[in-house]
């Protein structure tokens, strides 16, 4: 059996989205619930490409389409924490990209949780796999 590798820490992320917990992502049980963590991710990602290529990606004829998602779960966040989602790149393919993840709630050098998140780009119209935009892979390739 292998041991579980260490979490990233703050400082392995090139890029940090800020993100405020809003007062519906708490849960009965008093901590933010585990299907807003993947807003966060889709929020953190889409608002980078966004900004990154001063576009609005959901325009452009490729578009990225979430293939595949997955979150660990370290610590506790709840309303109203602020965080900050970190963005790296795991692979970068021809027509998709595997993104590394991680929310810190405030100043914390440590992650509350981790996630995976994978986007496969598509022909906007006919929903085939294309290669990634040259301005999104310019973006892509800063991270």
């Amino acid at each position: 059996m292998s041991a579980t590798p260490s979490p990233p820490q703050r400082s392995d992320f090139k890029v940090l989205r800020p993100m405020q917990t809003r007062w519906m992502d708490n849960d009965h049980y008093g901590h933010v619930n585990n299907v807003a963590y993947y807003s966060y991710f889709d929020s953190a990602v889409n608002g980078y490409l966004m900004e990154a290529t001063a576009s609005d990606t959901r325009e452009l004829s490729a578009i990225g389409i979430v293939a595949e998602t997955g979150c660990r779960y370290l610590k506790e966040i709840s309303f109203p924490d602020v965080l900050h989602i970190g963005l790296r790149l795991e692979k970068l393919g021809n027509s998709s990209v595997v993104y590394q993840l991680a929310v810190f709630r405030g100043t914390d050098t440590d992650p509350s949780a981790i996630g995976r998140f994978v986007h496969v780009y598509v022909d906007q119209k006919t929903r085939r796999p294309v290669p990634i935009p040259p301005v999104i892979r310019a973006a892509l390739e800063r991270l």
